[in-house]
């Protein structure tokens, strides 16, 4: 009863308190990446840079602080406006370690990308599951943290990552592939879903469900199959608190 009673309280406090009230994200530290370049073809393409962009735009959307989002990408000099790192997992660690460092009240990261049974492609490396769960806890302990991998097999990632402060969502199953990597795709599937439900979500649990519906919706329209069925699994200790951490509504500025 006691421990029902603080949630209320801190629920009562968020709603009411005028600090509160600007975003329940202001204080958090993001990291959203683009680990690759190609099509699955092995052509080029601008999919996975594309949802880099607009994810980063939707989080200042949804209540993040632009200042403490980092972005990273496999070709950053071809995108100036975004300034965002190169994508290796080195750099990644010590940027999201730095501005966890000041942004203290949460982690997010985001990762666009190929994948495979064994991680996701992350620039000239493999980004295993147990490398970044390393990350994630070193750089962002005792705190809420919310990860997202956009990447086939990417649910081999839940696993390692699970942690009881802590939500994950995988564009597919373990054993499956996710769609929409092409040269002339404008997003993966998953990433589409994802920016295209974040208006109307509530919070990530919200967003998250959502997404798996659109994903979907797409794949039975498009024909694409197996379906790569989305994932996501939700910390105990996190799952009572996410109506704490509720979304601003703000449109993003997308091209």
């Amino acid at each position: 009863m006691r421990g029902a009673a603080a949630v209320i309280g801190l629920l009562a406090l968020l709603i009411f308190s005028p600090a509160a009230r600007a975003s329940p994200f202001s204080n958090w530290t993001a990291v959203v990446v683009a680990g690759d370049a190609h099509a699955h073809s092995g052509g080029p393409t601008e999919a996975f840079d594309n949802a880099r962009r607009d994810v980063s735009k939707t989080l200042v959307a949804l209540g993040f602080d632009k200042a403490d989002i980092q972005q990273f990408s496999t070709h950053p000099k071809r995108y100036p406006a975004d300034a965002p790192g190169r994508s290796d997992a080195e750099a990644i660690y010590q940027a999201l370690r730095t501005k966890a460092q000041t942004a203290k009240a949460g982690c997010l990261f985001y990762l666009s990308s190929h994948g495979g049974p064994e991680g996701a492609i992350l620039g000239q490396e493999l980004l295993r599951p147990q490398r970044l769960a390393a990350m994630l806890n070193d750089a962002c302990p005792d705190r809420p943290s919310i990860v997202v991998i956009s990447a086939c097999f990417s649910g081999v990632f839940i696993p390692p990552l699970q942690r009881g402060d802590r939500l994950i969502l995988t564009a597919a199953r373990p054993d499956r592939a996710s769609f929409g990597c092409g040269e002339s795709d404008r997003y993966p599937y998953f990433d589409d879903c994802f920016l295209a439900s974040a208006s109307q979500a509530h919070d990530f649990a919200a967003l998250g469900t959502a997404t798996q519906a659109c994903v979907a919706r797409k794949e039975t329209e498009t024909g694409a199959e197996p379906a790569s069925e989305p994932q996501m699994w939700i910390g105990p200790a996190l799952r009572p608190l996410l109506p704490l951490y509720g979304f601003n509504h703000a449109p993003p500025k997308t091209p």
